[in-house]
């Protein structure tokens, strides 16, 4: 039995989806040849898993002769909404606010990283009151 497909880009998917955000659009082939010296992925693979991306929604295409040429509908800001509203769901309580004190606590941030945080927040929260 096949497991269900992932709501969130797998690894396969995200090696994909990257080549696309560079490209703009490409064919199988193309996918195949930017990604075969790195990863070794095979034509059928990438086909198949472009099919599923298709699918799922993240990539659309269009026929040019017998070709398929696919572009990305899911933006890199998305994937990275996506991802991390998965990571804060499942590792975080859904609390981002532990999170961001994981980042804070745990990955050694620089005063530097914390004070351009902080300018965000401040900056978020003008905005917030203004609207």
């Amino acid at each position: 039995m096949s497991r269900p497909p992932s709501p969130q880009l797998t690894k396969a998917e995200q090696r994909i989806i990257a080549v696309l955000w560079e490209m703009g659009e490409a064919s199988v082939r193309d996918l195949t040849n930017a990604l075969s010296a790195a990863h070794g992925l095979a034509y059928t693979t990438v086909l198949t898993t472009v099919r599923i991306m298709t699918d799922k929604g993240y990539v659309d295409f269009r026929k040019e002769g017998r070709a398929h040429i696919y572009r990305p509908v899911l933006s890199r800001e998305g994937a990275q909404r996506q991802a991390l509203g998965s990571l804060v769901k499942s590792l975080f309580e859904g609390s981002p606010q532990r999170l961001a004190q994981h980042l804070i606590n745990d990955e050694k941030l620089s005063l530097e990283d914390i004070e351009a945080l902080r300018a965000d927040l401040l900056k978020r929260t003008k905005e917030v009151e203004h609207s």
